[in-house]
């Protein structure tokens, strides 16, 4: 009898389990039906990255791999469009239609003309909420709405025109230039003398000035990472980037991604973070309110805590704005030395332009910074070859359709359901040679960087969007451009000449590290040489 009862269990589970596969294939068979009948009245697929594995792992492991090797240009370049021969293409990963596109007109449809049809959506705000909460990075409709209205006081001109923040640290950059890397202290002794030629990795200086710059204007008070070579905020601060790019890469399979580092380092965040949130809120909403706003004393923080007292508010704006202010600026930054260091002509151009501006020694004005054309093409061009951040994903908030990438040539609108994501790369679009004139005496090859195209070509709308485009452009993009202006600026002052270290490191391939934020993968080495002082 035992016998029997075991055998109709068996039984029972078996066809459980075959009744269970059974519908689930019977539903995948027809969501699809009915995905390719909502596509086909919208109009024509485009073309289809090829995957081997099922879901795509292949594909997905490809993504996650080539990350990790700092390859994802190539990837994204010759893998994914250059394969397909098209600029906008398709692929199924882990079940879902995913698009990627480098095209222009595609990138304005979705930051600006279709701004309507598509948002962040609930899973990018799922895969990043542990990082950067409910902020301005996260959202859609009134709730980014919100936060956008929020931030937008903090980056009038007459905030970004106050550059006694970005002079004050300047100071230490250079003490830090001359010790070759970040100082022990405060109080350290440092010869400014006999610097020239000397090797050092100014990259890694220029996160640290940012860095300081970054939380004395939201917090009040800077981490001094300039004169802490070991500092625990920084250090954390990085890891959760480092780790929650692969949780983006990875999509549904992010949960398989260890999370122990993640977790450790976002509390240290913050509870630095916590800390001058507390400080700021034992302040009454009056004494708030009195606050003088030219004071250097009122901070960003304070102008957040002024319309909230929610804690996870201020957290999750301040994070998302630290996180805009420190790296994208100390990136770009990086990248400029790191081609002006190959460049000795630019240089000199440059530094010419400075010098007659200003001299040597007077520190300049918001007014002095944009008056000065090349050193404006000098950002431009960096910005072009190195967007700061090279890839992004939308999710389509209802069927909808792109301007191209369907039909069998890719000219068609392609159709894009609901909950679709679109992956989009300004890395790719702005290197694309086929958005250019052609090379002449009097424009350089698209591929390298070439400040003196800016003197009589300007890029169509949306074939060059750095800073994003639309109802989502960066508020801070003109604090940025103060900021790097004012950094090169004042370098060029000092220094008359730059030379690059990294030819035996990279060939002169440089490593593009695209966490969140598109970085130097290998530092950037250089030496410079300070001017000699006239009389």
């Amino acid at each position: 009898m035992g016998l029997v009862e075991a055998f109709l269990d068996n039984v029972s589970l078996k066809t459980s389990f075959i009744v269970l596969v059974v519908a689930y294939g019977a539903y995948c068979i027809f969501s699809r039906i009915d995905e390719h009948r909502r596509i086909r009245r919208l109009g024509h697929y485009g073309p289809r990255i090829k995957t081997y594995a099922p879901w795509g792992l292949d594909l997905v492991a490809k993504f996650v791999m080539e990350t990790a090797k700092h390859q994802n240009l190539a990837c994204w370049r010759d893998g994914i469009f250059g394969a397909q021969n098209s600029w906008t293409v398709e692929a199924r990963l882990l079940g879902l239609r995913m698009i990627f596109t480098a095209d222009p007109a595609n990138l304005k449809a979705i930051l600006a003309t279709q701004f309507g049809d598509y948002g962040k959506g609930k899973p990018f705000h799922s895969e990043w909420k542990d990082f950067l909460g409910d902020s301005i990075f996260t959202t859609d409709g009134a709730s980014w709405h919100t936060s956008r209205q929020l931030i937008r006081p903090q980056f009038t001109r007459d905030r970004v025109s106050d550059l006694h923040c970005f002079e004050a640290h300047m100071q230490t950059l250079f003490k830090a230039i001359a010790n070759r890397g970040p100082l022990q202290g405060e109080d350290q002794v440092v010869n400014m003398e006999n610097l020239d030629g000397k090797e050092l990795d100014i990259s890694d200086l220029f996160f640290r000035y940012t860095l300081d710059v970054a939380t004395e204007f939201l917090l009040g008070w800077d981490v001094k990472s300039l004169t802490t070579p070991r500092q625990e905020f920084a250090e954390a601060f990085n890891e959760v980037q480092r780790i929650q790019n692969i949780i983006a890469r990875t999509g549904k399979l992010r949960h398989l991604i260890p999370k122990y580092k993640f977790w450790r380092s976002l509390n240290t965040v913050n509870h630095f973070i916590n800390f001058y949130i507390e400080r700021a809120l034992r302040l009454s909403p009056e004494e708030l309110a009195t606050k003088a706003k030219d004071d250097h004393g009122y901070t960003f923080l304070h102008s957040l805590a002024g319309f909230t007292r929610d804690r996870k508010v201020l957290r999750d704006q301040i994070i998302a704005v630290l996180l805009a202010g420190r790296d994208t600026t100390a990136a770009t930054l990086s990248w400029a030395l790191y081609e002006l260091g190959r460049h000795p002509h630019a240089v000199k151009k440059l530094r010419t332009e400075i010098v007659s501006t200003l001299g040597t020694e007077r520190t300049p004005t918001y007014e002095h910074l944009k008056s000065m054309s090349y050193l404006k093409a000098v950002l431009n061009e960096t910005l072009r070859l190195y967007p700061a951040v090279p890839f992004n994903v939308r999710l389509a908030l209802k069927d909808t359709t792109l301007p191209r990438g369907g039909g069998p040539d890719g000219s068609e609108p392609l159709p894009v359901l609901k909950d679709s994501p679109v992956a989009y790369s300004t890395l790719v679009m702005q290197r694309r040679a086929d958005l250019y004139p052609p090379v002449s005496d009097t424009f350089a090859d698209p591929g390298i960087f070439s400040p003196d195209r800016w003197a009589h070509w300007h890029p169509k709308p949306h074939d060059y969007i750095p800073f994003n485009a639309g109802p989502r452009i960066c508020i801070g993009q003109q604090f940025a451009l103060t900021e790097m202006s004012y950094v090169l600026c004042r370098l060029f002052q000092k220094y008359d000449r730059v030379e690059s270290r990294m030819k035996d490191i990279d060939g002169g391939e440089p490593l593009l590290k695209a966490d969140i934020v598109l970085s130097p993968g290998q530092g950037v080495k250089v030496a410079f040489w300070e001017a000699q002082k006239s009389g």
